[in-house]
């Protein structure tokens, strides 16, 4: 399949120590999630493939919450407290950036969907393909 053509996009937390880039295509899609953490911070979801996620300085500013069965890896900046992106359980071959946490360009298209993370058993296969090679 064909490589979709991309443009780096960078982000990072409130103060600064962690900062990451990320290729995008010009429109993506971003899932509202009303689970219990996501509904608390506001988090809005980004899903990439790894490949496409590069930590560009902060790696010791980072802290790791994990819960229920311990596969998502939430990463914070232990400085501000921002969760600017994770490995999130639905997709641990990825990461889930938070759009919030982009300098996104004006030229990026943001298509918004609801995601019910609060019946995550029930929908999270629906993400799956977000972190393939192909996304």
């Amino acid at each position: 399949m064909e490589e979709v053509e991309t443009i780096k996009v960078r982000g990072g937390c409130h103060c600064g120590k962690v900062a990451f880039e990320v290729r995008l295509a010009s429109s993506i899609t971003v899932q509202h999630c009303n689970c219990s953490i996501c509904s608390m911070v506001g988090f809005v979801h980004l899903i990439v493939p790894a490949k496409r996620f590069r930590l560009i300085h902060g790696e010791e500013s980072l802290t790791e919450y994990t819960f229920n069965t311990g596969v998502a890896r939430h990463l914070f900046c232990r400085v501000c407290g921002v969760k600017s992106f994770y490995v999130p359980r639905s997709n641990p071959d990825g990461f889930s950036i938070n759009l919030r946490c982009l300098v996104l360009p004006q030229n990026v298209t943001v298509i918004e969907e609801q995601f019910d993370g609060r019946n995550w058993e029930l929908h999270a296969e629906g993400l799956k393909h977000l972190s393939g090679s192909d996304s």
